[in-house]
C-alpha cells in the first residue's frame, strides 16, 4: 500500500485521499479506547465542518483552540482545514497571561477550550478573555456528563453512533461552501496555521505556517523512518503543538494508526501504548524513562513486541540512550530528530544506520531540507566546522506573527536563524553542539551547557540535570547545575561532581560552581529544561 504523494499540499485534501484509498482502516485510538477509522474521520470532520460553519467560521476565520491529545481536537483541526480557516492551537498548558497574548496578536474571533483538564477549569478564563478581547467561546469537553448541546463520548470501541454525541457543533455536510482552493503561492493567503513557540524565555512568538509547511513535516517521517499501515504511531504530548499535527500528517500520509494520549501518566499511559501494539515510541527523556520503568516491572517478557524503534525530539537526546533503548525496549534503538516550531521534523536517521551515528547525531535533513551552517559574521563556514544551524526547505514558516521579528530571523538568501549551534559533516550528518543562547560566558570564555550537561548525566548518581548561567561580578557568569538525583543514589555533593567532570576530561572553567538538588526539572510540553524559571528561582533568592 502506497503512502500519499507528496505532491499533496493540503490538508483536507490529504484527508480525502487518505478515506479514499483505506477508508476501513483505523486511523485513531485513544488511551479511553475510543477509535475511529479513516473513513469515519472524513464524515465527521465534515459534519463538524458544517456545524462550524453554521455558527460563522469562514475561510480565513481566526481560531483559536485550547484542547488536550484527543479524537475531538483531531477531528477539529481537518474541520477547520476544510472551511479554510486560520487555526491556532494552544497547548493546555499556557493560562490566561498567555493565552490573553496571543488571541490579541492574532486577533482571535473564536476561542475553544475544555470545560475542566487535569484539575483547572477553562472556562471562567475564556470568558474572561472573551469579554476583554470581544471574542466568541466554545466548550468542547469530552470529560463532562452530557447535555443536549455538547455531549460527552463514552465507552469502549464505538462505532457511528456516537457521532450524535460529538462535543462540537454538527451540521449537513451538504451545506458547506466548496473546499478551499489550491494555494496561490501567497505566503499570507495560504497561512492556515499559526504555533507559538514553547516560550522557555518571555511570551512566546507566532510561528505562520501553510497547509504545505504542516504536512511536509510527515514526508521525513514516511521517508526516513519508513511508515506504513502496519504501524502504530502516538501523540503522548500536547497535540496543539507542531509535533501533533505533523504526527496526524503522518498517519493520514502513511495510514499507520495513531493513538493518541491525553494525559502522559508514567504509570499507565505506557500500558496503553503497549496494549495497542506501538511500533514507534517517543518523544523526550520523560517519556523515555516512562517506558524503561513500565518495562522493568513488567519483567523479561518484552512490553512492547512490536516496537521499531524509539524517535526522540524536542530536546537533546541523553548519553546512553540510544542503547538503553535497545537492551531494555528492543528494536532498533533511538532515532534523534530535529525541528523547530519555524520548521518541524527537519529531518531523522534511518534504522540500521551505524549505531555510532545513531547514538549522536541528530539525523540527516529529509527531502528538500537545505542546511546552511553561518558564523558570527553570517559567513557559511565548510562542512565539519561549528557554527548556527541555518536552515531552508519545504517545512519553512512564512514569517511570525509579529513581523517586526523577521529581519532577524532570516538570512538575507532565506535561510532561517535556529539559534542552535551544530555541525552538518561531510557525509550529511547533523550533531546539535548546544544553543546560541544557552552559552555561559565566564572570563570571555564560552561553556555550552549541553557539553557539561552531557557529562554530568554519565554520573551515576545524576538521572536529570540542567545547566545555567548565573550572573557573577568576578567572572561575568558561572556554571549552575540543578540536577536530579537517581533512585537510591548517595548524597551528591558539589565537589564530587566538580572532580566528577574534571575526570571526565571536562574543563576546570566548565565545572559547576553551584548546585542546586531538586526533585524534578521543570519543563515545557516538549521536555525542554525551563531554564530562565531555574536561573530566576535561584537569582531571587541571592
Amino acid at each position: 500500500m502506497s503512502s500519499a504523494d507528496a505532491s499533496l499540499r493540503q490538508w483536507w485534501e490529504l484527508v480525502e485521499w487518505r478515506a479514499a484509498a483505506t477508508p476501513d482502516l483505523p486511523m485513531l485510538v485513544d488511551n479511553h479506547e475510543r477509535r475511529i477509522s479513516f473513513g469515519e474521520f472524513r464524515e465527521l470532520a465534515l459534519r463538524v465542518a458544517a456545524g462550524l460553519h453554521a455558527t460563522g467560521v469562514r475561510a480565513g476565520t481566526q481560531v483559536s483552540w485550547q484542547l488536550p491529545t484527543t479524537i475531538e481536537s483531531a477531528v477539529l483541526m481537518s474541520a477547520l482545514s476544510r472551511l479554510g480557516a486560520v487555526q491556532n492551537p494552544i497547548i493546555p498548558l499556557l493560562r490566561e497571561a498567555e493565552v490573553d497574548f496571543i488571541v490579541e496578536q492574532l486577533g482571535t474571533t473564536l476561542l475553544i477550550v475544555p470545560a475542566v483538564f487535569r484539575g483547572y477549569d477553562y472556562r471562567p478564563m475564556a470568558d474572561t478573555i472573551a469579554a476583554r478581547r470581544g471574542l466568541r467561546t466554545m466548550v468542547c469537553d469530552p470529560y463532562l456528563p452530557p447535555d443536549p448541546a455538547t455531549a460527552r463520548l463514552t465507552g469502549p470501541p464505538v462505532d457511528t453512533d456516537w457521532f450524535a454525541d460529538f462535543p462540537l457543533p454538527l451540521g449537513d455536510p451538504s451545506s458547506l461552501p466548496p473546499p478551499p482552493p489550491q494555494p496561490t503561492g501567497d505566503a499570507d493567503a495560504d497561512v492556515r496555521w499559526v504555533f507559538y513557540s514553547s516560550g522557555t524565555t518571555g511570551f512566546p512568538k507566532g510561528a505562520r505556517h501553510t497547509d504545505a509547511s504542516v504536512i511536509a513535516g510527515s514526508n521525513s517521517m514516511v521517508s526516513q523512518l519508513g511508515f506504513d499501515e502496519t504501524d502504530v504511531a502516538s501523540i503522548a504530548f500536547p497535540i496543539a503543538h507542531i509535533g501533533g499535527s505533523s504526527v496526524l500528517s503522518l498517519g493520514l500520509r502513511s495510514a499507520c494508526k495513531v493513538v493518541l494520549v491525553d494525559i502522559f501518566d508514567p504509570r499507565t499511559a505506557p500500558l496503553a501504548l503497549a496494549r495497542h501494539g506501538s511500533t514507534m515510541l517517543g518523544s523526550a527523556a520523560p517519556h523515555f524513562h516512562a517506558y524503561l520503568n513500565a518495562q522493568a516491572a513488567h519483567g523479561r517478557e518484552r512490553l512492547f513486541p512490536r516496537l521499531r524503534f524509539f524517535m526522540a525530539g524536542g530536546a537533546p537526546s541523553e548519553p546512553g540512550m540510544h542503547d538503553r533503548a535497545i537492551a531494555e525496549l528492543g528494536g532498533d534503538g533511538l532515532m534523534n530528530g530535529w525541528g523547530l516550531t519555524e520548521f518541524p521534523m527537519a529531518g531523522y536517521p534511518s534504522p540500521g544506520d551505524p549505531p555510532e551515528r545513531l547514538r549522536t547525531a541528530a539525523g540527516r535533513p529529509g527531502p528538500g531540507v537545505r542546511i546552511s551552517v553561518r558564523d558570527t559574521d553570517g559567513a557559511e563556514v565548510p562542512r565539519g566546522q561549528e557554527g548556527e544551524l541555518c536552515i531552508a526547505g519545504p517545512q519553512l514558516f512564512t514569517g511570525y506573527v509579529d513581523a517586526s521579528l523577521d529581519a532577524e530571523a532570516f538570512t538575507p538568501d532565506g535561510y532561517f536563524h535556529t539559534g542552535d549551534l551544530g555541525i552538518h559533516d561531510p557525509e550529511g550528518w547533523l550533531y546539535i553542539t548546544g544553543r546560541l543562547k544557552d552559552v555561559i560566558v565566564r572570563n570571555a570564555e564560552n561553556i555550552s551547557a549541553l557539553e557539561v550537561e552531557n557529562v554530568l548525566l554519565t554520573h551515576p548518581g545524576v538521572a536529570e540535570v540542567a545547566v545555567v548561567g548565573l550572573p557573577d561580578p568576578r567572572t561575568g557568569e558561572r556554571c549552575a547545575a540543578f540536577v536530579v538525583p537517581a533512585e537510591g543514589a548517595g548524597a551528591l555533593t558539589l565537589p564530587d561532581l566538580a572532580a566528577f567532570c574534571r575526570e571526565k576530561g571536562l574543563a576546570v572553567y566548565k565545572t559547576p560552581e553551584r548546585l542546586e538538588i531538586l526533585d524534578a526539572i521543570p519543563r515545557n510540553a516538549m521536555g525542554k529544561a525551563l531554564k530562565k524559571q531555574l536561573r530566576e528561582s535561584v537569582t531571587a533568592t541571592a
